[in-house]
């Protein structure tokens, strides 16, 4: 066989070491690129907007619809941005744009317009729909609250308020970020109607409470209410002299013309006085309040104030100046003022607590005379009073002195029925003692006879014990007697039970004249000594 020599392949190793050489350096260089060139990095509270270019050679040309954002595979800025983070985008089929997160802190609200979607109908500009989620152009009628929100700054526009305060003709709407204090409450008011809520544009008749609200104010705005009740006063001004009012002779201040309010009276003096009234506004009248009268400054300026002087002006001027210093009449014109007033107010939808006639400045000339009568009244009545008052004064001490005797005679009383009621108590404890005694002695008599009863009964006793006791010695005797048939048998009986235990009887059989020459044989059974027996 021919030696076959194989071929170099040198060659052929280096070509596949040089083809994976650029490999490694090919993919190393593209992974250098994705890496610096494609990375995009999102910082916390941003967000990444892209834009896509469409393919440069290859691939479809799909745009978004005008207006509209791309949807993925379609040319334009695309609807949904990406979070915080590494994202890989190459820049040449891909614009990359970082926008910053829309933050709302406390005490603000962002009212948020969509820029894109559809035409609203003619007349409406509100969108109804939260963040992402609408279709229409215009401003969303729901605001955002205090806190992050990723927006997309291509469809929607924000804009970050406090509390607004518009002045509306001389009131104050509040929208935007808008507290309702404790003691107020909110009258809302629709620029627009809201079908979702079943609205109408204008003053609604529901308040808000007090609170913290968010409001758009584009859509509605507030009127911030006082509640409860609110005091005005008209006062006569004083005659100051060193920071201290003037008084006349009688006292009185005096007051400075023209201050306060002022009438004539039917007599023809001029009057002036003080009028405080004590009113309010309730929650349920407040929309009614405002849409009428716009504030509560309003209502003091428009009703209050001028309806107090006419009131006052009107009624006071049907009296007499003496009529409106003395007590009663005075009463009625104070019960007919509060009475006219209230009226007012109630047809108005306002509430009156108290209108109060403080202080009536009587012309001196009129004064003065009622005065001084009424101080001399006053005196005829004070002595009067003065004489009533010794009168009761005397009849006091004798009515002291008679208590005084009332309670010596009660004293003497009382010794001597305590004097009765000890004897009698001595008496009856007497009477009760002997009569004890009595029954002590009837009880010690009864037990003695008791006891002689009883011995008698005892003696007798004993001595028919005795008897029975001889009578049955006699039957059982009587009894032996017949059963051993005579008196002897019996006797023998007798004998031999008295006899002792252990005696031992022997029968021995001797002929006549032989027992004393037996004895020697037998065991005595009788003490003998037998020298004695052979004697």
């Amino acid at each position: 066989m021919k030696n076959v020599t194989p071929k170099n392949n040198k060659g052929g190793c280096g070509l596949l070491a040089g083809i994976f050489l650029l490999a490694l350096t090919l993919i190393g260089a593209g992974l250098a690129a994705h890496w610096t060139f494609n990375r995009v990095y999102v910082q916390p509270g941003q967000s990444l907007m892209l834009r896509y270019k469409g393919p440069i050679v290859f691939g479809a040309k799909n745009s978004a619809l005008p207006g509209h954002l791309a949807k993925p595979g379609e040319i334009g800025i695309q609807e949904h941005l990406l979070g915080p983070g590494r994202h890989f985008y190459c820049p040449i089929w891909w614009e990359r744009t970082v926008v910053p997160d829309a933050v709302v802190s406390p005490g603000e609200v962002a009212v948020v317009t969509s820029k894109l979607g559809e035409q609203l109908p003619k007349g409406e500009f509100l969108v109804d729909g939260d963040l992402g989620t609408t279709t229409q152009k215009g401003i969303l009628r729901r605001v955002c609250t205090p806190g992050r929100y990723r927006v997309h700054p291509y469809a929607y526009e924000v804009k970050i308020i406090g509390t607004q305060q518009e002045d509306v003709g001389g009131e104050v709407k509040t929208s935007g970020w808008v507290k309702i204090p404790t003691g107020y409450v909110g009258v809302v008011t629709y620029l627009t109607g809201n079908a979702h809520e079943n609205r109408k544009a204008g003053i609604q008749e529901d308040v808000l409470v007090p609170g913290l609200y968010c409001v758009n104010p584009r859509e509605r705005q507030i009127d911030i209410v006082e509640i409860g009740y609110i005091e005005t006063s008209l006062v006569v001004d004083q005659v100051l002299k060193n920071g201290k009012p003037v008084l006349d002779e009688s006292g009185e201040p005096m007051p400075v013309l023209e201050t306060g309010i002022n009438f004539p009276s039917n007599d023809g003096f001029e009057i002036q006085m003080d009028f405080t009234a004590i009113w309010g506004v309730m929650p349920s009248a407040a929309p009614e309040v405002v849409r009428t009268f716009g504030n509560i400054d309003s209502i003091r300026d428009k009703v209050i104030l001028p309806q107090s002087e006419s009131i006052c002006r009107n009624a006071g001027s049907g009296y007499g100046a003496v009529e409106l210093l003395v007590g009663d009449s005075r009463q009625l014109f104070q019960n007919e003022i509060t009475a006219q007033f209230e009226a007012t107010l109630k047809a108005k939808n306002l509430n009156l607590l108290y209108g109060l006639v403080r202080h009536i400045y009587i012309p001196r000339d009129v004064r003065l005379p009622i005065q001084n009568s009424f101080i001399a009244d006053e005196l005829t009545l004070t002595r009067d009073q003065q004489r009533e008052t010794a009168k009761t004064e005397a009849n006091l001490r004798e009515a002291e002195r008679n208590v005084e005797l009332e309670a010596q005679r009660i004293a003497a009383d009382t010794e001597k029925l305590e004097a009765n009621i000890i004897a009698e108590g001595e008496k009856e404890a007497q009477q009760i003692a002997a009569e004890a005694k009595q029954l002590v002695a009837a009880v010690d008599r009864e037990i003695a006879e008791l006891q002689a009863k009883r011995n008698i009964l005892l003696g007798r006793a004993e001595a028919d014990g005795l008897k029975l006791q001889e009578e049955a010695k006699a039957g059982k005797f009587m009894l032996a007697v017949q059963a051993f048939g005579n008196s002897a048998a019996y006797t023998q009986w007798q004998f031999a039970e008295g006899l002792p235990a252990e005696i031992e009887l022997k029968l021995l059989y001797a002929g006549e004249g032989t027992l004393w020459t037996d004895l020697d044989s037998l065991v005595p059974t009788l003490p003998i000594e037998r020298k004695k027996a052979k004697q």
